[in-house]
C-alpha cells in the first residue's frame, strides 16, 4: 500500500485493490466484519432490497426518523456527486475525516482479505454508524440481496420493494429467480415488508422456508408525499410498516410518519430544475420498469421534448427506448467515460430511422445543444446514475436557488 492521504487517495487505492469491481459473496467481507464487530452492531437496522424503489423507501424511512428523538443513520448507493452521500446521520454527511478514519480500520485489520469497493463502503458505513451511536441505521443493498454485502449484517426488519429484470448477469433473468436473490434479505422470525404488487412465488417460498415473518403491501399510502410518482405510494407504504415493526422498541407517532414521508426529499428521481428558463428533469431511471414510470410521469404533460440519454453496456436499451419513445421528440446520446459504458456506435444500433438521434461529443456538449434548441422547453436526462452525475456537475453553476425545485 502506498501514500493514501485523502478520501480520493483512498477511493483510487480501493478501484484497483480487487481483482473485478463487483465480486458477490459474504465469505470474505463477513470475516473481517468479525474481526470488526465480534459482537455485532448495537443499532437497530433495516435493510432494503429491490429492483426499483430502493432509495426512495430508505429516504421515507430516513426522513420519518428525523422526525423523532431517535438517531437515525442512512447508508445508500451510489452516490450522485460525492463519495460522503453514501453515509448520513441525522440528514448529515460523513465528513472525509470520519470515513477515512473508518477506511484505515478496515486496512489494518483485514489483512490480505481483498475487498471490494462496495464492501469497503458497508464496512464504513457500520464504523461510523457505530461510533456516532445511532438508534436505527437503514442500509440498501447495492446488487440482489443474498450475496450483496449489506447481507452480513442480521437484520431487525427487511424490506423488498419491487422485482423486475435487471443485472441479469448477477442475478438470472426470470423475476423468480430475481425474486429469490432478494428475499435472501430475510431473516427467521423477523418482519419482511414487500411491496411489489405481484411478487414473484419465490419471495414467499423462501420466506416460508427459513421461517420469516413476510407481509405484503396491501394498502397505498395516501396522504402527502414529498416525492413524485404515483408509484411512490407504494413505496411510502412499505416505509410506514417497516418503521411499524419496530414501534416497540423505537416508537414513532402518526404525525411523525405522515410528516416524514411528507417532507422527504431524494435527488435525481424525478427531479425537476429550471435552467435558461427551460424544464429539466433528471431521473436514474436505468432499467425498463423504471423508465416506464418516468415515461408515465413525463406523459401527465404534453410538451416537446429532447432526451440526454446513455446507459451501460448489460442494460435491455431496446426495452427502455421502447418505454419512453412516444413522449421523446430527439435524443441526444452521450459517452460515459465509466467502466461498463456502452459504446456509441452500438447505442445508436439500438435505434431505428424513426428516432432522431445525434450523437454528442460528451455531457457539457449535449447540455449545450439541449438549452439552445428552441423547438424543446423540457430536457429529461435519464438511463444511468452516471448519466445524472455527469449532468448535474455542468448544470448546477447555472442553477439559482431559487430556481431550483426538487420533489
Amino acid at each position: 500500500m502506498g501514500r493514501v492521504n485523502t478520501l480520493d487517495d483512498w477511493l483510487n487505492y480501493q478501484e484497483n485493490l480487487h481483482f473485478q469491481d463487483i465480486d458477490l459473496g459474504l465469505e470474505r467481507v463477513q470475516k473481517v466484519y468479525q474481526k470488526l464487530f465480534p459482537k455485532g452492531v448495537s443499532f437497530k437496522v433495516i435493510t432494503v432490497a429491490g429492483t426499483n424503489g430502493k432509495g426512495s423507501t430508505v429516504a421515507f424511512i430516513d426522513s420519518i426518523y428525523q422526525q423523532s428523538n431517535f438517531k437515525v443513520a442512512k447508508f445508500s448507493s451510489p452516490h450522485i456527486l460525492k463519495y460522503n452521500e453514501r453515509f448520513v446521520i441525522n440528514g448529515t454527511q460523513a465528513t472525509d475525516e470520519q470515513i477515512c478514519s473508518a477506511f484505515n480500520k478496515i486496512e489494518q485489520i483485514r489483512g490480505k482479505i481483498s475487498l471490494t469497493y462496495f464492501e469497503f463502503s458497508t464496512l464504513t458505513a457500520l464504523i461510523i454508524f457505530e461510533l456516532e451511536k445511532v438508534n436505527v441505521a437503514v442500509l440498501e443493498v447495492g446488487l440482489g440481496g443474498r450475496l450483496d454485502s449489506v447481507n452480513i449484517i442480521d437484520n431487525d426488519v427487511s424490506v423488498i420493494t419491487n422485482i423486475d429484470i435487471d443485472h441479469v448477469g448477477y442475478l438470472g433473468d426470470t423475476r423468480e429467480l430475481i425474486g429469490f436473490e432478494k428475499a435472501g434479505i430475510m431473516r427467521k422470525n423477523t418482519p419482511c415488508i414487500c411491496a411489489d404488487t405481484n411478487p414473484p412465488a419465490s419471495i414467499s417460498q423462501y420466506a416460508h422456508q427459513i421461517e420469516a415473518q413476510l407481509e405484503f403491501v396491501k394498502e397505498k399510502y395516501t396522504s402527502d408525499i414529498g416525492l413524485i410518482g404515483k408509484h411512490q405510494q407504494q413505496n411510502a407504504a412499505a416505509a410506514m410498516l417497516a418503521v411499524q415493526k419496530l414501534h416497540k422498541i423505537l416508537p414513532i407517532s402518526t404525525t411523525e410518519i405522515k410528516t416524514g414521508i411528507k417532507y422527504t426529499q431524494l435527488g435525481a428521481r424525478f427531479q425537476i430544475k429550471t435552467v435558461n428558463n427551460k424544464t429539466v428533469i433528471l431521473d436514474v431511471a436505468h432499467n425498463a420498469a423504471a423508465v416506464k414510470v418516468l415515461s408515465a410521469e413525463l406523459a401527465k404533460q404534453k410538451c416537446p421534448t429532447i432526451a440526454i440519454f446513455s446507459a451501460l453496456e448489460d442494460k435491455n436499451i431496446g426495452l427502455m427506448i421502447n418505454e419512453i419513445n412516444i413522449i421523446i421528440n430527439q435524443w441526444l446520446l452521450v459517452p460515459l467515460d465509466v467502466n461498463r459504458a456502452i459504446d456509441m456506435k452500438v447505442l445508436s444500433s439500438e435505434f431505428d430511422l424513426n428516432h432522431k438521434i445525434h450523437v454528442c461529443d460528451d455531457m457539457k456538449d449535449a447540455i449545450n445543444h439541449g438549452l439552445n434548441d428552441k423547438q424543446y422547453w423540457r430536457i429529461v436526462i435519464f438511463g444511468s446514475f452516471h448519466v445524472v452525475t455527469d449532468a448535474l456537475k455542468i448544470l448546477t453553476p447555472f442553477m439559482k436557488n431559487d430556481e431550483e425545485k426538487i420533489l
